[in-house]
Order: C-alpha cells, then sequence, then structure tokens
C-alpha cells in the first residue's frame, strides 16, 4: 500500500471502529482480507486509476465501509455488481459473505484485468469476473448492485433482464433525487429509499431498493 504496511494496525481500527459503529459483526480473517484488498487496489491505482481516493484511510471509509452497509439489505445467494470498476460494493461483499456467489460485470479491460488479480490473490472462490457489457451480461440474480453507475432508468434499462422475478435491487447513491425516482420504468417499482450512517464518509448516502412488481390478477 503507498502509506506502507506499518500502516495496516491504523487501517485495521478504523475498519474495526467503523463496522462496530454500523452494528456490522465480522469475522477477524474476513477484516484482514478486506485490507489485503485496499492493499492490492492501492497498489493497482497508480498505474491504473481505479479510484480517485488515494489516502488509505480515506479509502476504508469510502470503500470498504460505504460498500459494506449494503450488507443488511442483501437478498438470496446470488449476486451481480454492475460497472464493478475496481469491485465496489462487489469485492467487499463477497468478502463479508463468502456464501454468496458474486459475480462482478465490468467491460473496462484494465478494471476487469484488476478484478482478476483480486479474485486470484485474495483469493475469492466465490466471485466471478463477467468482461461484458451490462447490456450483454447473461443470467438472473437475486440481488442486482450498482454503485454510482447511471441513472435509476438507465440502469434498469441496461441491467433490468439481470434481476430475477423476485429479486432486489440495491442501487446505492448519494441521495435520493425524487425525479429520479419517479422516472423509473415499469416493471420496476422502488420498494424503500434505505438512509445510510458511513463513519468518515462525507455527505448525504442512501440505497435505493428496487423490485420488480408483476401485474396483478384481473377479477371477475
Amino acid at each position: 500500500m503507498e502509506a506502507g504496511t506499518a500502516a495496516r494496525p491504523e487501517l485495521a481500527r478504523i475498519l474495526a471502529n467503523g463496522l462496530a459503529a454500523m452494528q456490522i459483526d465480522l469475522p477477524a480473517d474476513a477484516q484482514t482480507k478486506l485490507l489485503a484488498y485496499l492493499e492490492l487496489l492501492a497498489k493497482w491505482n497508480g498505474t491504473y486509476n481505479l479510484t480517485a481516493v488515494r489516502d488509505p484511510a480515506a479509502m476504508v471509509s469510502r470503500h470498504l465501509l460505504d460498500s459494506l452497509a449494503v450488507l443488511p439489505h442483501l437478498h438470496g445467494a446470488t449476486l451481480a455488481d454492475l460497472g464493478s470498476g475496481a469491485g465496489l460494493p462487489g469485492i467487499p461483499l463477497a468478502i463479508a459473505r463468502p456464501d454468496l456467489a458474486v459475480t462482478l460485470i465490468e467491460s473496462n479491460g484494465k478494471k476487469a484485468r484488476f478484478l482478476r488479480e483480486a479474485v486470484r490473490s485474495l483469493p475469492l472462490p466465490n466471485v466471478t469476473v463477467a468482461q461484458v457489457r451490462v447490456q450483454d451480461a447473461q443470467g438472473r440474480f437475486d440481488t442486482v448492485t450498482a454503485r454510482a453507475f447511471a441513472s435509476l432508468a438507465d440502469m434498469l434499462d441496461w441491467g433490468g433482464h439481470l434481476l430475477a422475478g423476485d429479486g432486489r435491487w440495491l442501487a446505492l447513491k448519494g441521495h435520493a433525487d425524487a425525479a429520479e425516482l419517479a422516472a423509473v420504468p415499469a416493471p420496476f417499482s422502488v420498494l424503500v429509499v434505505h438512509s445510510l450512517t458511513v463513519p468518515g464518509a462525507p455527505g448525504e448516502r442512501c440505497v435505493i431498493e428496487l423490485a420488480r412488481v408483476t401485474a396483478a390478477p384481473m377479477v371477475g
């Protein structure tokens, strides 16, 4: 990591305190693997420009804790992370939930290369990398995540086919824009907007939870 491995105890403290504040209980080996992922991200970031966040302590809050805030809202046993980029939130969620089958969907070659290296080196046997456009991705998933990826309407237009019939779409946003919520296309509907408090991360954060709505049967 740019700050050197000597920074690991301080980063571990920030991570542990953040998890405690968010009331998220992870085993110690998961925290160790999260920090190993952060080291790998910082190492590759200089060449591949994976994130604009350069400070390791800020990465803990704005990448790890921000991603893990989604944990209570996961649905089912499979997850697709659209436009995964550096693997956020997909990789932290996969580390926290090794029982969850995670597919990272990323069309950019350099970013996909980093994701494959993370899966190999950490290692993450429950993670698959799909180097493909969201529109061309295949499969049906219980949970679909997207972090600062596009407008809700565009997200659903491009990737709505990936959501299982009873699945949940979790869009990570800074705030819930009323006009954007109103523009959600059928057959999808906003179920709830979860406000998030992420220690050390400035500004508003929320998860917009959506589902596929099936037409009610006609009566009479």
